[in-house]
């Protein structure tokens, strides 16, 4: 697990052990950062469950502003802080040990984030609550991107299944947003891709 690009280019990161992370593997974090690499430079990053912390590094190493990185095990907040330092983007990181509810909590009303990476255990249904903490703590800037990572469930060899527009909204609406319609009406989906066992969608909140 490495940078893929930018000024810690190349710098191999170390993955939590265990089961319970699931690191981004290196195809589906490039086909991530192709999807928003114009609207990383000078951004605010939060990454909410942040396993590595590579999804931050990687935006930090690419030009955003700071990162704030998020993980409610201090051995795996311990080993964010080792891959920021031999990435030497520490400078930029707020690295705290919380439960992401909490951390909304304490935050909203206060911050405000540009880029929100959500990615976490897959039968978890942390999204849906991530994803309305943050819109109702006004903690999502004007045209911010909420990425999420969610299981695909759709088989491989079903490619008819994996183009169609209903069955991705089915799927959006039930694992991104909790089956919950008026708060999928808050936000624009503008991406949503497959990659694997991988879905990829992208979010913006609607303006007011």
């Amino acid at each position: 697990m490495r940078v893929i690009t930018g000024s810690a280019r190349g710098t191999k990161l170390q993955a939590p052990a265990g089961e319970n992370t699931r690191p981004t593997t290196d195809r589906v974090k490039e086909a991530i950062f192709s999807m928003i690499q114009f609207d990383i430079e000078g951004r605010s990053v939060l990454d909410l469950f942040a396993g590595s912390g590579q999804m931050a590094i990687e935006a930090l190493s690419r030009g955003a502003a700071k990162a704030t990185l998020i993980d409610s095990s201090r051995e795996v907040v311990n080993l964010i802080i080792e891959n920021a330092k031999k990435t030497r983007l520490f400078d930029k990181c707020r690295i705290s040990c919380a439960d992401y509810s909490s951390f909304i909590r304490g935050a909203a009303g206060r911050e405000k984030y540009d880029l929100v990476f959500l990615d976490p255990p897959y039968a978890s249904g942390y999204i849906p609550k991530a994803i309305r903490g943050l819109a109702d703590g006004g903690m999502l800037a004007l045209g911010s991107h909420i990425i999420c990572e969610t299981e695909n469930t759709i088989p491989p060899r079903a490619k008819s299944m994996r183009k169609d527009e209903g069955v991705a909204m089915t799927h959006i609406l039930s694992d991104i947003f909790g089956g919950d319609e008026e708060l999928m009406s808050r936000f624009d989906i503008l991406k949503s891709s497959i990659y694997s066992h991988t879905r990829i969608t992208i979010l913006s909140p609607k303006a007011e």
